[in-house]
Order: structure tokens, then sequence, then C-alpha cells
């Protein structure tokens, strides 16, 4: 994805996610030749731009019941996202990482596969999700997470990210469920 990041819809309303916006770093030919990957660790490290996007994040969880975070850095997120909104938080792991497992889905990525995994005892047949992760690109991940808390019978009742790759399309993998993203590129 080429281009800089922008904060999404922005209409001025939320000056502060400009300069997290410009703290979103550029490292070319990563994790390959060709590759521009849009790292949010700087956004992370950062206590005043961690603050605005986790209160951004939050006023978007509505009447949810559990904020879910993807691994990995979903889990950051969506940790300080449910203390905001006042929820408790569901990790979503990658395969192997759980003592005891409600679901597990596998999905296709661009060159292979992966696996999620859903804690067993923490989603109740009935229970308001909103799922958070860091970046929306293909949708793949989010969508299998998706899935993951509708097989435990939960609704997700919304997906926030902290930035949105545009050009990949993932907003289209996660049908109708509304998707929330603080940047695009």
């Amino acid at each position: 994805m080429t281009g800089p990041v922008a904060v999404a819809g922005a209409d001025g309303s939320a000056p502060e996610l400009e300069r997290v916006a410009g703290l979103v770093r550029d490292v070319p030919d990563y994790p390959s030749p060709g590759i521009l990957f849009r790292d949010v660790t700087p956004v992370l490290a950062d206590a005043e731009a961690f603050t605005a996007v986790t209160t951004e994040l939050a006023s978007l969880v509505g009447e949810a019941d559990l904020v879910a975070g993807i691994e990995a850095r979903g889990f950051l997120l969506g940790a300080a996202v449910a203390v905001v909104a006042g929820t408790g938080i569901v990790p979503i792991r990658k395969a192997g990482k759980l003592p005891l497992v409600a679901a597990t889905r596998t999905y296709e990525l661009e060159y292979g596969t992966a696996t999620v995994e859903l804690p067993a005892d923490t989603v109740f047949p009935g229970a308001r999700v909103f799922l958070v992760d860091d970046v929306l690109a293909t949708g793949g991940t989010a969508a299998a997470s998706a899935e993951l808390l509708r097989e435990a019978g939960a609704t997700v009742v919304g997906f926030g990210a902290l930035l949105e790759l545009t050009g990949l399309n993932g907003r289209q993998r996660l049908d109708d469920l509304p998707v929330h993203a603080l940047l695009t590129v």
C-alpha cells in the first residue's frame, strides 16, 4: 500500500488522530521484498497517541458486553479499549496457545492458511462482542475471529481497527459487520 496514512473520514473532529497518523512507521521490504509494512508500534509506545486511539475505539463499543482482541497487537489495543469502555476482554489466539479451547477456525491467507482459537468459558451465548485489531488488511483474521465468536453464540456488534489498508478490501470479508478504522492508507 503506497500513500500517506490519513485519518479515516477526516472531518476535523479528531485532530489528535492527525498526530497518531504521523507516528505510523513505514518499514520497506518487510516481511518480504516489495512489501511496505505499516508499523503501529510507535503509536502504542506514545502515551498521548495510545490514549487517543483507545478513547476513540472505546467510543465505538456501544452496548457490548465484551471486547475481543486479536493476537497480538489487538490484545494491547483491545485490553485498553475494554478498560475505557468498562467491559471484559477476551483474547483471540493463534493455534496452540490456549490450555482450553472453545472453538477453532482455520482460514486462507495470501500464501497458506492460519488458525485462530477462542478460549473456553469466556464468551457465552447472547454476549455482545466488539472485535478489535491493530490493522485491517485482507480481512481473513477478522472474519475468522468473528465466526469463532458467533459459533460460541455471541453477537458481534462491530469491528474496530487502528489502521485499515483499504486497497486490500478486507472490509468486504466482514459482510454486514459494522467496520470502523481510525486511520486509512
